[in-house]
Formats: structure tokens, C-alpha cells, sequence
């Protein structure tokens, strides 16, 4: 009869925590995604929170059998403190397990030690110097990083008859890697460097340092300019007439997001970028892609942010499958390290040592095109890596 009862007493404890794993993997996944909704970079966080909204609405809220349930929070976009302390709270308050999101590079670095210290994974859309996945074990990269998009201008400019140049860049983080592996990468190809000129990010006015650079004359002026930059950029070069000095406008793509093209206008024709990411990609997952966008949300042309989040969301349902549901921060970034898929950008997948993202980097010259003007890509680097800042 003891013996019974022991056996009686197992069962009731085994089927406890049946009962209690089953709650447990029904509970609802929760994903803190903090975006600059407001302030000088809301056209980040407006087309990240589209795109996200889109995947969700295309793909359904539920995975491997948990409801995925997005919080989104405005952090303004300029006050690492804010993103940090956001950050904490979506941890401690709203019980999130995956925090997503990060519009600038000092807004990452700053929720970095949040993330490892709850050992919650930090999908990093957007933010793009090369530095941040080493700051957490627990950051996987989706966006981009400025070196990855600089370095193949830089290559490109040195091949094509451009012989002396001066960079432009936005004094923080991604405008400095992009200064630095610009300058290395065209030296090494035997260009000449005439300067090198830093622009305040907050508030800034171009005027006095493009008036720096028709002095000088180069064959080109290379500007790398957070999104939301770029069309005070085209005006001012415009303004200033250096095209008609003879001065070429080469770019990262930043300074020719989709989101901007219709504020830029003319301005942009004949102006070539390099980036990971075009509306007119001409591949019929990113023409679907588009035409869902455009419906969903009309007058707003997708841009890479955007697609920066809808490939987070992807990246992160696949990383919940592999893991039955399972959303334990250790084994979720184990799951995302080494992934590959099939984005609306092209082939990517992530790096499994540096957990960051390996892409095609394209070389685009801006047109028009179906009544607007659009980056139309003529060259591929393929299945390219960041290639770090010295």
C-alpha cells in the first residue's frame, strides 16, 4: 500500500509540472521594441514599426506555439539614459524576453549591459557601427554596419576615375567607422585623400564644410549622414553648387533613404550610393514585399530600416521554431547564431562568431523610374562581412 501511494505521489508531482511546462510554453512571448517615434529620427521608427506590423499581420502573432506580443516605446532617438532606462523597464516591468529595436548606435551601446545582465536577447535593427555586437554576448544584428556599406564605395570610387577625395561625415560612431574605413580602403587603392571633415550630429549645418570642400576642389566629396540627414545634405551641396564645380556626391545610402527620395527630389539624379537595400531591388520577394508595404501604409515608400525590422521578426520566428518555443536567452541566441534566409534584400545570414549579419552590398546610382526617383543597383559585392575599423 506504501508502495502505491509513492507511485500515486509521483504521478501527482509529474503531472504538476506537465501541467506547469505546458502554462509556461503558452505564456505569451514578449518583445520590448524601442524606436525613435518622435524627434529628429521618427522616419526610422515609423518604418521599422510598419514593417514589424506587416510581418506580424502577413505571418500571424503566434509561433511554436506562443503568441508573440510586440511593445513598442518611443525613446526620442537622441538620449542614450532614456533608451537605457526604457530598456530596463520593459525587462523588470512588462516582463519582455526579447528586447528589439535601437535606432542610433549610442542608444544600442547604452541598453547593451541591460541585455547581458538579464540575459535577454537584443535584436539590434538598425543602430550600424561595427563595435556593438562585441558590447553583449546577447546582441544579433539584422540592419547593417556602416563599414560593411563604405567599404565597396570606396573600392568602387578608386576603380571608376575618382582620384582625390574629402569625407563629410556625422561626428559619432557609425560617421567615424565610416570616415575611417573609407579613407583605408581608398588609399589602399592608390586614391588621395584631400580631408577629412566631421559634422556635429545634433543640429547640424552643412554650409561652412561644403563650403570647405568647393575650395578645395576634389573629384568627389564622400558623406555619410544618419537617415533623416539626407535630404538637408542634397540641398545645401545643391545650394552650394559643387556638382557644377566639378565636385562628384558619392554616398552611403543612408543619405538617399527610400523614405527621403520624394523630400530630396532632382537633386539625387546621377548620385551614387552603395547599401544593402533599394525599393526597386529587382527580386520578386522584395517586389511582393513592396506592394504589401505600400498598401499597408500609403504615401511611405519601404526603406531599409524597415526591412531591418521585418527581418528581425523573421529571424526571430525561425529562431523560436528551432527552439520549441523556448525562450530562454541563451538558447534563443544559440539558435539565431549561424542562420541563413531569404530576405527581401537578397541572401543573409549571420555570422555565428561575431553574431552579426553577412549580406550583398550593391552599388546603386539614383533615377527615374515609374514616376520617382529610386536607387537602381548596377553592381553586386555578394555575401559580404563587416569588415571591422582599425
Amino acid at each position: 500500500m506504501n508502495q502505491l501511494n509513492k507511485v500515486r505521489r509521483h504521478l501527482i508531482v509529474a503531472a504538476a509540472m506537465l501541467a506547469s511546462g505546458i502554462a509556461s510554453a503558452a505564456e505569451p512571448l514578449k518583445v520590448g521594441l524601442i524606436l525613435p517615434m518622435s524627434g529628429p529620427f521618427a522616419s526610422t521608427g515609423r518604418q521599422v514599426d510598419a514593417a514589424v506590423k506587416l510581418f506580424l499581420q502577413q505571418n500571424g502573432s503566434t509561433v511554436a506555439g506562443r503568441q508573440v506580443q510586440v511593445i513598442v516605446k518611443d525613446d526620442g532617438g537622441v538620449s542614450p539614459d532614456v533608451t537605457k532606462r526604457i530598456a530596463q523597464e520593459l525587462i523588470a516591468r512588462d516582463k519582455v524576453q526579447v528586447l528589439a529595436g535601437f535606432g542610433l548606435t549610442p542608444l544600442a551601446l547604452a541598453a547593451a549591459p541591460v541585455a547581458t545582465q538579464a540575459r535577454v536577447p537584443m535584436i539590434v535593427m538598425n543602430a550600424a557601427t561595427s563595435i556593438i555586437p562585441q558590447r553583449s554576448p546577447y546582441i544579433v544584428r539584422t540592419g547593417l554596419t556602416v563599414a560593411q556599406v563604405t567599404a565597396p564605395m570606396a573600392q568602387w570610387a578608386a576603380k571608376n576615375g575618382i582620384k582625390s577625395v574629402i569625407t563629410l561625415v556625422s561626428d559619432y560612431g557609425p560617421g567615424i567607422d565610416a570616415e575611417k574605413v573609407f579613407v583605408k580602403e581608398f588609399t589602399k587603392a592608390g586614391g588621395k585623400m584631400a580631408q577629412t571633415l566631421r559634422v556635429p550630429l545634433r543640429n547640424p549645418d552643412y554650409s561652412p564644410f561644403l563650403a570647405r570642400v568647393k575650395d578645395a576642389k576634389p573629384d568627389a566629396l564622400f558623406v555619410f549622414a544618419p537617415s533623416g540627414e539626407g535630404a538637408a545634405v542634397m540641398k545645401q551641396f545643391t545650394d552650394r553648387g559643387l556638382a557644377q564645380a566639378g565636385v562628384r556626391l558619392i554616398t552611403t545610402g543612408d543619405v538617399l533613404d527610400d523614405d527621403l527620395m520624394a523630400t530630396i527630389g532632382d537633386a539625387a539624379l546621377g548620385v551614387v550610393s552603395s547599401h544593402h537595400y533599394s525599393a526597386v531591388h529587382p527580386s520578386p520577394e522584395n517586389k511582393a514585399y513592396v506592394a504589401a508595404f505600400t498598401r499597408a501604409n500609403p504615401g511611405m515608400r519601404p526603406n531599409f530600416h524597415g526591412v531591418g525590422g521585418y527581418d528581425g521578426m523573421q529571424f526571430l520566428y525561425a529562431a523560436l521554431k528551432k527552439t520549441g518555443g523556448d525562450s530562454d536567452g541563451a538558447k534563443l541566441v544559440a539558435a539565431m547564431k549561424g542562420m541563413s534566409w531569404t530576405s527581401v534584400r537578397g541572401p543573409v545570414s549571420i555570422d555565428p562568431q561575431t553574431r552579426d549579419i553577412v549580406q550583398n552590398v550593391y552599388i546603386r546610382k539614383a533615377e527615374k523610374r515609374d514616376g520617382g526617383i529610386y536607387n537602381v543597383e548596377f553592381a553586386t559585392i555578394e555575401k559580404f562581412r563587416d569588415p571591422g575599423v582599425e
